[in-house]
């Protein structure tokens, strides 16, 4: 694997893994039923925008058009949005806490979705409702964490990830219930499926809806990124550097949760992805935050939209992409922690 020592190399790096994201974008347009050769996948795309004028001669039909528009492009790029999402929320866990094995739903936000999806699903509610029944619930868990490690005596922290592991035990649990409770001809198998994760009937209305949060989190999480250095020396040695500590962690936890709550609500659980990326992205360009938090934005992207191409190719009938990065993370990280020379 690429080992990045001088500054160069690593923003060098950068420039690498946007320039592949961008390759894999145009790639996967092209993969499906039917088939759409690069070159005019990127006409369409061009056409749209109205870089490329298609007036003398069209050289597509109005299937591929509506299968490049319609179906693939805001898959694809709900795909790359959530794995973005996932992975910089993966590298700011694990920089607040201090701990590598910290992931997006160390505070049970993945738990919080799950019932409030599944609790939906048994309430017949539409597709709408029950991403933003995910979402909120997804919010809400973390928010009674906070609460709860607020109250508690001693280390907040360490409440702070007591709690989470309390409540991701008890929504568990409610989620396992309401399967108990749905009717097993139909609602089952949604709840079952849902959990597995998928990103299959993404449309753009999807992908505008999940926008909004998503953005609003990454740019703050870009914005934090120095200060997240300071994070993992201690409180203390923040304090000394003049930065409050306290509520720093209040806001790249906020931020994490609204960009993990959102991709979870789109796309159902997907696991790995914010574990996993963030050591991937140390092994290229180091453990400085100024430029980990942008390389696991672009490894994470790049990642699930590969897994997603796999998810829907592979196979007649669709993987869930849930257990495609279960069977790809789970490796991964045995071989990091049987390779690593020092502490992740």
């Amino acid at each position: 694997m690429l080992s990045a020592n001088g500054k160069g190399t690593k923003t060098a790096v950068i420039w690498l893994l946007a320039a592949f994201l961008i390759v894999a974008f145009a790639v996967s347009l092209t993969m499906g039923r039917l088939n759409v050769p690069i070159a005019e996948a990127v006409k369409i795309l061009l056409s749209r925008i109205g870089l490329y004028s298609s007036a003398p001669q069209r050289t597509w039909s109005d299937q591929m058009e509506k299968a490049v528009i319609n179906i693939r492009l805001p898959r694809i790029t709900l795909a790359c949005m959530i794995g973005c999402c996932l992975s910089a929320a993966g590298a700011a866990y694990q920089g607040v806490f201090r701990n590598p094995m910290a992931s997006p739903d160390i505070l049970g936000a993945s738990s919080g979705a799950a019932f409030g999806a599944a609790l939906a699903i048994l309430m017949g509610a539409s597709s709408g409702m029950i991403t933003l029944s995910a979402f909120i619930f997804s919010m809400l868990t973390v928010l009674l964490a906070m609460l709860i490690a607020k109250r508690a005596r001693g280390d907040g922290v360490v409440n702070l990830i007591l709690a989470g592991i309390m409540l991701s035990s008890l929504f568990s649990a409610g989620t396992s219930y309401i399967k108990l409770a749905a009717d097993p001809s139909n609602q089952l198998p949604a709840i079952t499926y849902w959990l597995m994760g998928s990103l299959s009937g993404t449309r753009h209305n999807t992908v505008y809806m999940a926008a909004i949060p998503m953005l609003a989190g990454c740019v703050t999480l870009i914005l934090s990124r120095w200060r997240l250095n300071l994070l993992t020396l201690g409180d203390d040695e923040a304090r000394s550097m003049g930065v409050n500590a306290a509520l720093l962690r209040a806001v790249v936890i906020a931020a994490s949760t609204l960009i993990t709550a959102a991709s979870i609500a789109s796309a159902g659980m997907i696991g790995w992805v914010g574990l996993v990326v963030p050591h991937m992205a140390r092994k290229l360009v180091g453990s400085d935050y100024r430029r980990l938090m942008g390389a696991s934005m672009l490894l994470g992207a790049s990642f699930l939209l590969i897994v997603d191409d796999v998810s829907r190719n592979l196979t007649a009938a669709e993987i869930p992409i849930g257990i495609l990065t279960a069977f790809v993370g789970a490796p991964f990280f045995i071989y990091l922690l049987c390779s690593r020379r020092k502490p992740v």
